[in-house]
């Protein structure tokens, strides 16, 4: 892991330095999930600005590690200050909310919150835009220097992760992520997807991670094109069954009753 970020600080400086600063934030919050008693929809207001923190701080370190592959080119500059400033909207205002006991998500019970949720929105959308515009380089170049099955693991994660981040938009269009029921059910610890209704949040999960599963398992598992294109070909295949199933309002974990 000391290689890793010793690498990856080398590699992208600010990424390394924002993720860095998102992981210690996301440990204070899991610090205040005990020490506070705030709670928002049932469970602990902090619950959600750690996930948050630390989904950014996996996102941020994974983009950063690829990056590199591209070269020293301006976009890459571009992109790594637009995304974080993006992210920085959108965490922000999760913390503040969380720290007044109030949710940040689908709230607009009043116009300065629609304005935020709006901006937040807009952020989030931001976010998979400039990705699929950078990510757009890892097709159009040459890497000779990686295997083929690495290389197709970063593109199919890519892709995968561009299409389950703006999902995120069923979401915000129903201002709900449970199907079926209201949000705040009886749920999963920590993550709290629901073990009632459908979740759309589940398959958000899996697709933005694919961006870190896909590479490994490119890089570590398989050496062939054919075989991780079947394996993200498979991979989007659950995570769509996944969304379809929350769609329907049945939890996912009813399969498993």
């Amino acid at each position: 892991m000391i290689d890793f970020l010793v690498t990856l600080r080398e590699r992208n400086e600010p990424f390394y330095y924002y993720g860095l600063l998102c992981l210690m934030g996301a440990v204070l919050c899991l610090l205040l999930v005990r020490l506070a008693p705030l709670q928002v929809l049932g469970t602990s207001a902090w619950y959600k600005p750690f996930k948050f923190l630390l989904s950014t701080t996996i996102f941020v370190w994974s983009m950063g590690w690829f990056l590199h592959y591209l070269g020293p080119v301006r976009a890459v500059t571009w992109y790594t200050w637009v995304i974080i400033a993006l992210f920085t909207i959108e965490n922000l205002y999760v913390v503040v909310q969380a720290a007044r006991g109030l949710t940040s998500h689908f709230n607009v019970s009043t116009p300065a919150y629609a304005a935020w949720w709006i901006t937040m929105a807009i952020a989030a959308v931001g976010i998979s835009v400039a990705t699929a515009i950078i990510g757009f380089r890892f097709f159009s170049g040459s890497f000779p220097a990686l295997p083929e099955s690495y290389l197709w693991g970063i593109r199919a994660g890519l892709i995968v992760f561009i299409i389950f981040s703006m999902q995120g938009l069923t979401m915000g269009a129903r201002l709900a992520h449970s199907v079926g029921g209201p949000d705040g059910s009886p749920g999963l610890p920590v993550v709290n997807w629901s073990k009632v209704y459908g979740d759309l949040r589940i398959a958000h999960f899996m697709g933005m991670h694919a961006l870190q599963v896909l590479p490994f398992i490119g890089f570590y598992l398989l050496r062939t094109t054919r075989g991780i294109l079947l394996v993200g070909i498979l991979y989007a295949g659950i995570t769509t069954a996944v969304f379809v199933q929350a769609l329907m309002g049945k939890s996912i974990f009813s399969l498993f009753r």
